[in-house]
């Protein structure tokens, strides 16, 4: 069984940085793209970043594009979320999640990945 197990969230205030880690256990990390994604309060979880498996790729969302950066130490089974620039609107509970690189390149959907972590709550105040 694969578990994920985010952590680093936090209270902050706008402007300010966040780094998530998200540590993956189970099986072998190389064979998951990876995938953060976050759901502000009164909505639908929503993409954020993912990462290829080996690093080689990477997509954002728009709304953190150019603030945010997802990578991954595959000896260390872990990938993180730098947040930079935080905004009030980045509140969320933030999600990793894995999806195996067999099934073909990354995906941006909630219903492409079989693992999920717990999630980790990020406010940003004003």
């Amino acid at each position: 069984q694969v578990q994920l197990v985010e952590s680093g969230g936090g209270l902050v205030q706008a402007g300010n940085s966040l780094r998530l880690s998200c540590a993956v256990s189970g099986r072998t990390f190389s064979s998951y793209h990876m995938g953060w994604f976050r759901q502000p309060p009164g909505k639908e979880r929503e993409f954020v970043a993912v990462i290829s498996w080996d690093g080689g790729r990477t997509y954002y969302a728009d709304s953190v594009k150019g603030r945010f950066t997802v990578s991954r130490d595959n000896a260390k089974n872990t990938v993180y979320l730098q947040m930079n620039s935080l905004k009030p609107e980045d509140t969320a509970v933030y999600y990793c999640a894995a999806r195996l690189r067999i099934y073909s390149g990354v995906s941006y959907y909630t219903h492409d990945y079989a693992y999920w972590g717990q999630g980790t709550q990020v406010t940003v105040s004003s």
